[in-house]
C-alpha cells in the first residue's frame, strides 16, 4: 500500500474505536491511557539531546529496538504533524514535508477553545512495512526537535509509539505488555517516580 492509497475514513474509524478518549494528539495519550503507558529515555543518564554521531547512534538504536519489539512483521502507519493559523496553511514546521514526503493528509483538527486564537493541526499519514531504520530520517528530526507530535502505530492501531526529543512514550496493547517492555529495558526508564 502506498500513501496515495491511504484510507482516511478507515483510519479515522479505527482510531475512534481503539482510542475513544480523544483525537490522535500524541502528547495527550499518556494521560488518557496511563494504564498501558510507559516512557523510555533516548540516552544514558536521561540526557535529552545527542551531541555526537555516537550519541545519535544510541538514540536510533533505542528507538528502533522498541519499535521492532512492537511492530516486527507488521505494517505501520507513520503520522507526522503540521500546524497552521488558517485551515489551509501555511504550515509549520516546513521541514515536515521534507522529512515525510510520503505522508498524505489524513485529517485536520481545529482548535477553537480560545476565541482569540484559532489553530489547526494537520495530520499526515502513510502506511509501510515495518523494518528497522525505515523511519530513521523522521526520528532524527524528532531528536533534533524539528518535528513533534509524531505517532508510529501498527495497521490495527493496537500499539502507539510517540517519539519525542529525549525519548519515546509507548501505549502498549495491555498493561502486561507494558510491564514486559519495562522489564526488558529497565536501564532506559526515567528515574523519577512519575515515570517522566
Amino acid at each position: 500500500m502506498t500513501s496515495s492509497d491511504l484510507d482516511r475514513d478507515r483510519l479515522s474509524t479505527l482510531w475512534q474505536r481503539r482510542y475513544p478518549k480523544g483525537p490522535p494528539i500524541a502528547h495527550e495519550l499518556r494521560t488518557a491511557y496511563n494504564d498501558r503507558w510507559i516512557r523510555f529515555h533516548s540516552l544514558p543518564g536521561s540526557k535529552r539531546y545527542p551531541e555526537t554521531e555516537d550519541e545519535y547512534a544510541i538514540v536510533l538504536h533505542r528507538y528502533n529496538t522498541i519499535l521492532d519489539e512492537l511492530f516486527a512483521g507488521t505494517d505501520i502507519y507513520v503520522v507526522t504533524v503540521a500546524w497552521s493559523w488558517e485551515p489551509g496553511g501555511p504550515e509549520l514546521p516546513p521541514e515536515r514535508h521534507e522529512a515525510h514526503p510520503e505522508g498524505t493528509l489524513w485529517t485536520t483538527l481545529a482548535h477553537e477553545d480560545d476565541p482569540d486564537l484559532h489553530t489547526y493541526t494537520h495530520l499526515y499519514a502513510d502506511r509501510r512495512p515495518w523494518r528497522p531504520g525505515t523511519v530513521d530520517d523522521i526520528l532524527r528530526e524528532v531528536t533534533d526537535d524539528v518535528l513533534s507530535g509524531v505517532i508510529i502505530t501498527d495497521s490495527g492501531l493496537t500499539r502507539v509509539h510517540h517519539p519525542y526529543d529525549g525519548g519515546a512514550d509507548v501505549i502498549a496493547a495491555s498493561s502486561e505488555e507494558r510491564n514486559q517492555l519495562r522489564d526488558s529495558h529497565h536501564d532506559w526508564l526515567p528515574r523519577n517516580p512519575e515515570g517522566l
